[in-house]
């Protein structure tokens, strides 16, 4: 299995063009920090499964691109505003608690094909086989996966909301170890009075859109972050925390980063 080296990748805007519309500057720069795939990359991955390739091979080409994601979150977040002017120990802080909301966002946005989640997880019990009743469980959080993911495409996200929602997973004062959470709580909240000002002057009919778009966060904590890293991860980085992953890529270039099968 080849090497997942990072490398950036055309950012997605969900049918909206930044430079045309009157958005924050927050929202501005929150959206030129995206690093992410468009839906095409997730449709060329469904082609592939379904173009007579062996089910393995889907799986890889699966599995890279939700490293691919992963590798992407680390960037935005280190050229997104506040976020690089915290200690490393709190930014560290921050991406192990909030690592798995900002991939489920990430595989929303980036339309990620989650039908083969069922075919990721058949090939992770063959490699690490588990007892009938935690199989039970186990498919069971793939489905409750599976419908966050839906919720928010039937809510057809665009790329500045998707940044918000981000902006305000990612600056959450209960994680760990803050020296000042206060400081932190602020920095969420100035995403979402940035996620308010662009729902009013975007969407003035859907007065209840904003509402709708926050109580997405709290239901994907809701998705056990082990679920992600055995789904996604396993096959790439075997038994490494992927918090640890997550720890290390923060504290070096994202250039330098490899992941090895």
């Amino acid at each position: 299995f080849p090497a997942v080296q990072r490398g950036r990748i055309p950012p997605s805007h969900a049918g909206i063009s930044p430079a045309s519309m009157p958005v924050s500057e927050l929202i501005s720069q929150l959206l030129r920090a995206e690093p992410y795939p468009n839906s095409r990359y997730g449709a060329q991955c469904g082609q592939q499964l379904a173009g007579g390739n062996s089910s393995v091979m889907g799986i890889d080409n699966i599995c890279e691109l939700a490293a691919r994601l992963l590798f992407s979150t680390i960037e935005w977040v280190r050229n997104i505003p506040y976020f690089p002017d915290l200690p490393v120990s709190e930014q560290v802080a921050l991406l192990r608690l909030s690592w798995s909301e900002l991939f489920i966002l990430n595989a929303a946005q980036s339309a990620l094909p989650l039908h083969t989640a069922p075919l990721l997880a058949a090939a992770g019990f063959h490699s690490s086989p588990m007892p009938a009743d935690r199989v039970v469980s186990f498919m069971d959080q793939v489905r409750v996966f599976q419908d966050q993911v839906d919720k928010l495409t039937r809510l057809q996200v665009d790329s500045a909301e998707y940044s918000c929602l981000k902006a305000i997973a990612l600056f959450s004062p209960d994680a760990c170890g803050l020296s000042d959470p206060a400081h932190i709580e602020s920095l969420q909240e100035k995403a979402q009075v940035a996620l308010t000002e662009y729902e009013r002057m975007q969407y003035p009919g859907h007065p209840q859109r904003f509402g709708r778009l926050l109580l997405r966060l709290p239901a994907l904590r809701a998705v056990p972050a082990n679920l992600i890293s055995q789904l996604f991860f396993m096959r790439l980085v075997g038994k490494t925390p992927i918090e640890t992953l997550i720890r290390d890529m923060q504290l070096v270039p994202v250039s330098h980063l490899r992941l090895l099968p």
